[in-house]
């Protein structure tokens, strides 16, 4: 759905949300840095509410299934670090540029196998 209102620094902020998870590569704050932009900015428009509420949703999900891939790897001899871990890192890379993409043209975006706590 594209929503008309979106101003475009609206819909370029909200794609520097989603793409908040390349810094959690370098920096390990997988979650906080989108939910900081989030929360400096949630109340602006209703665009950047929803793709924020979405990102954090999403980073919560990818931190949730690292954790049990990284147990599951101990539990299965390693499978879980070689075919779990690099499926969860191929999903966060994949739904992170769909998601930007969608942001950037003005459009509401939902991840693949996002667990939504914040609604």
């Amino acid at each position: 759905m594209w929503d008309p209102t979106a101003s475009p620094s609206d819909r370029t902020y909200a794609m520097l949300m989603h793409l908040s998870l390349l810094a959690a590569h370098f920096t390990g704050l997988i979650i906080l840095i989108p939910l900081v932009m989030w929360l400096v900015r949630r109340h602006d428009s209703k665009f950047i509410d929803d793709h924020g509420k979405e990102t954090v949703n999403f980073h919560i999900s990818l931190t949730l299934y690292a954790i049990i891939m990284f147990v599951g790897g101990f539990l299965t001899c390693g499978a879980g670090w070689y075919i779990g871990l690099p499926a969860v890192w191929v999903l966060g890379i994949v739904g992170m540029i769909l998601a930007s993409i969608a942001s950037n043209h003005g459009e509401y975006y939902r991840y693949p196998a996002c667990i939504r706590f914040i609604r």
